[in-house]
């Protein structure tokens, strides 16, 4: 049996990279790595600020509420079992740094891609494991770094949509690299004639263009799912605009036209970026995180503890 992690790679696959959403075969969920016995024991090990385990709820006026909160002590069978019958997900970040295997399993996938796709650099690789409910969803939104979401178990639904207005605007993705927020992004339903629709099984994996917006849907099912994420010397000097134009733009008044990463402007940028990440405004400007308000209580699955505020 083959040792490489996708299946039936094909020239059109190679063609399409970075140019379309592309959905490819691999063989991640047959790996042991991500059985429930294994998940649970790295759930128990995980430490606090490497997670972050998420409780949506709707308020009566329809908008809808994000707690975080802690699963410290918990069996990491119980914290499996309450995703599947609550409104909640848990992003493991960053698993590469915390367990080796899994850091040797990203570094496989990424050397095949690139053996597969001429002229493709991945640089500061990074893996996730994202557990989350039936009928989770995750709202509409773009990332930085390129991206790709490995569907282990479970099945759901992704919109990816075209990297460009009225799907993308430049000021998006510049207000994106100033706060490290990246739900800053206006959705309208009727985007939705414009987006690629697909179905994502277990042993597939989406890939789609840099900056693609997109949202999800769970099916009625528990998802297990790999997010992993990458850069490449040209998104970095992109991200290097983005930070210099979003300065610029806020705190400078000036609102560049230039999205270029050659000659002398972008030298600029660069050096603009480069003082803006050193200055002392920059740790104001980027997004706080959202503080502790419950707990799991352990042995009773699916029972939340909520803390005082003076806990948080």
């Amino acid at each position: 049996m083959s040792n490489s992690i996708f299946n039936n790679w094909a020239p059109e696959h190679t063609r399409d990279w970075n140019q379309r959403p592309l959905n490819l075969a691999h063989r991640l969920h047959n790996n042991p790595l991500f059985s429930a016995e294994t998940l649970a024991k790295l759930i128990e090990s995980y430490p606090r600020s490497g997670y972050a385990l998420v409780h949506t709820s709707q308020g009566n006026d329809g908008t809808r509420r994000w707690r975080e909160g802690d699963m410290t002590g918990v069996d990491g069978q119980q914290v499996l079992d309450t995703i599947q019958n609550g409104s909640m997900w848990l992003n493991l970040r960053d698993v590469g740094q915390h367990d080796r295997r899994y850091g040797a399993l990203l570094e496989a996938a990424y050397a095949e891609m690139a053996a597969q796709v001429p002229g493709f650099e991945p640089q500061a690789l990074k893996m996730g494991i994202l557990i989350s409910s039936p009928l989770a969803r995750v709202h509409y939104h773009c990332d930085l770094p390129g991206q790709a979401l490995w569907q282990i178990s479970g099945r759901k639904r992704v919109y990816v949509y075209p990297p460009q207005p009225p799907f993308l605007r430049p000021q998006a993705l510049e207000d994106i690299a100033l706060s490290g927020f990246e739900f800053k992004l206006g959705y309208q339903s009727e985007f939705d004639a414009q987006a690629e629709v697909i179905e994502l099984e277990p042993g597939h994996m989406l890939t789609w263009p840099l900056n693609s917006p997109h949202r999800i849907e769970n099916h009625d099912c528990l998802n297990l799912s790999v997010t992993t994420e990458h850069w490449t010397p040209e998104n970095r000097r992109l991200q290097k605009v983005n930070l210099a134009n979003a300065v610029l733009r806020h705190h400078l008044k000036y609102t560049a036209q230039s999205r270029s990463t050659q000659g002398v402007a972008y030298v600029g940028k660069v050096l603009l970026q480069a003082a803006w990440r050193r200055s002392p405004w920059a740790a104001h400007t980027q997004q706080a995180h959202r503080p502790v308000e419950f707990k799991l209580k352990p042995g009773a699955p699916g029972e939340l503890i909520d803390l005082p505020a003076s806990l948080r």
